[in-house]
């Protein structure tokens, strides 16, 4: 027997046993999408390396440590996708979003990959549902998107705590990047190799260093609220009425950057305590600058990103239940050659009408196959034989209450008593 093959550290296979709770997720996230207005968008699984670079930032650690980066057959740079704002900026820039008018709302569903330690929640291979909005610089479109995460967050049963910040704009924040490398220089000798090397070109990723040195230093770090001009200032304050005046709690925490270089102005995050570490499900922010740093035109940009896995493990955590896994309508079981010719046409009918139909594929006796239907979860069985042929006779079994009903081989007919007995 050969040696079986493993799956790659840090991914996951989803089975066929646990899918329906991913589907009813994601079918959640779409519909919740789209009572905002958001449509989806869907891109490459890889893009050129530049992409991410440029985007994303070259001292972040996504793009230090953990892209999947490689050459193509032609020499060229690929990398698969750590993150899905940058693509959508490319998308929409490429693809001339920008003539259908502002604001773009879209939202994707996609895989990402990230080479990092697999751990609870965060895998190499994470799936992620992101909501951007181009074109809207006012606080209004930050406190909807902002909104957007709260009200499924919600309706998961999921208690977390809404952190926010403000990290000011290009206008203000040199001030700011200058007061903390200041602070920083005079701590030079504690801090990694990483952040050093960070120090003079964006001082302000130090504070979203994972070193436990690095993060008690950054603890007693100038406050990027405190260097804000007034632009930003107003901003920030008209987004916190703004939640306010909608009912949705949050918290103020200046130690939150997010791990991205492109962002400005606002940034937040949903933090759930009972998964561990890793307790961010959901954070993002605004990004005024990106679409022009990708070669747009200079475009208001604001948006998040959500880990499924994580949403999974938080809706346990927090005791949701889910609803039952969808089953099949009804079992049709062959008693003889007869009855499983007929089986096979009648399950093509009713298939045709939607209903949900399985037959026995592998030969199995007449006890066999009903112990399988029980085993699937069938809401009715019906057991075809060269009688009931002759007969024009179907006796549809409910499974679950072991009542009967009667009905012609007509496809049409069961279709309709299914219908009744499941009212």
């Amino acid at each position: 027997m050969s040696q079986k093959i493993q799956r790659p550290k840090g991914t996951a296979d989803v089975t066929v046993s646990e899918v329906y709770r991913w589907h009813y997720v994601e079918n959640m996230l779409r519909e919740n999408a789209r009572l905002f207005g958001y449509r989806e968008t869907r891109f490459p699984v890889f893009e050129h390396t530049e992409l991410f670079i440029r985007g994303v930032g070259d001292t972040t650690d996504v793009v230090q440590k953990e892209m999947y980066t490689f050459e193509d057959k032609g020499g060229r740079s690929i990398t698969l996708r750590p993150e899905g704002t940058a693509s959508t900026v490319r998308s929409y820039i490429e693809n001339g979003e920008a003539q259908n008018g502002a604001p773009y709302k879209a939202y994707y569903i996609v895989p990402n990959f990230r080479y990092e330690k697999p751990q609870a929640g965060r895998l190499r291979e994470h799936h992620q549902f992101g909501i951007e909005c181009f074109g809207a610089g006012s606080y209004a479109a930050d406190a909807e998107v902002i909104a957007i995460a709260a009200s499924f967050i919600k309706k998961l049963g999921i208690k977390t705590k809404l952190k926010i910040n403000s990290i000011g704009c290009p206008h203000c924040r040199p001030a700011y990047h200058k007061a903390l490398r200041e602070y920083f220089e005079s701590k030079k000798g504690e801090l990694c190799e990483t952040c050093l090397s960070r120090l003079e070109k964006n001082p302000m990723r130090i504070l979203d260093c994972k070193s436990p040195v690095c993060s008690a230093i950054a603890e007693d770090a100038p406050r990027a609220v405190d260097y804000l001009c007034d632009d930003c200032r107003d901003h920030f304050e008209g987004l916190k009425q703004s939640l306010t005046d909608m009912g949705i709690d949050f918290a103020v925490d200046t130690s939150i950057v997010r791990g991205l270089d492109y962002y400005t102005k606002t940034v937040f995050e949903f933090v759930f305590d009972g998964i561990g570490a890793q307790g961010t499900v959901c954070g993002g922010g605004r990004y005024d600058g990106l679409i022009e740093q990708l070669g747009g035109a200079a475009t208001p940009a604001v948006g998040f990103g959500c880990g499924i896995e994580r949403l999974l493990l938080a809706a346990d955590a927090s005791g949701f239940v889910f609803p039952d896994a969808p089953t099949c309508d009804v079992y049709i079981a062959s008693a003889d050659a007869v009855g499983a010719k007929q089986a096979l046409k009648i399950a093509s009918e009713l298939r045709a009408l939607g209903v949900s139909v399985e037959t026995d594929l592998c030969s199995r006796g007449l006890k066999a196959q009903m112990k399988n239907a029980d085993r699937i979860g069938a809401k009715y069985t019906i057991v075809l034989g060269e009688n009931e042929v002759n007969e024009n006779k179907a006796i549809l079994k409910n499974m679950k209450l072991k009542e009967q009903l009667e009905s012609s081989l007509d496809a049409s007919c069961i279709a309709e008593a299914i219908k009744k007995g499941s009212n």
